[in-house]
């Protein structure tokens, strides 16, 4: 086509063709830019969760060294050896027993899904008076209408 008809003298089909064409150009280079967008963000939560998980098990190695440097750093003080791992081990368990605490009130204020409940009722309300179209069985004998078969 020449450009002095651009338009003008294609029929309805041809217009409706172009159009699904570049549509179509349109969702996949917009798919496109999702995949590369979600590849840099995926990237980024690797990079993170690694840098996490290497923070976490340092932390984790740290707490028996921490421990007895403040066992020694208590003994040093004057008290027994025995006395200042006992008051270490102590403060640990009253740390855990608050984080315990803690954790029981903040599960106590877990109330159900409510607005998903009667989301999902609703739901199934519409459902249940939904009536469904049975298809007539076309080709088939008596014998092959109870057996029901997949096209996978």
């Amino acid at each position: 086509m020449s450009a002095a008809d651009d338009g003008a003298n294609r029929s309805l089909g041809q217009l409706v063709a172009t159009a699904t064409t570049e549509l179509s150009a349109l969702v996949h280079d917009e798919i496109a830019l999702a995949k590369a967008e979600l590849r840099q963000d995926v990237k980024r939560v690797g990079i993170g969760g690694g840098a996490i998980a290497a923070a976490g098990t340092l932390a984790l190695f740290s707490l028996p060294v921490l421990s007895f440097a403040a066992a020694y750093g208590i003994h040093n003080l004057g008290l027994g050896l025995a006395w200042s791992f006992l008051i270490v081990g102590g403060a640990f368990l009253v740390i855990a027993a608050i984080l315990g605490l803690l954790a029981v009130a903040k599960f106590k204020k877990v109330s159900k899904p409510e607005k998903s409940i009667a989301s999902a009722k609703e739901t199934a309300a519409v459902l249940g008076t939904v009536k469904p179209h049975p298809r007539p069985l076309v080709g088939t004998s008596q014998a092959d209408a109870s057996v029901t078969r997949s096209s996978v």
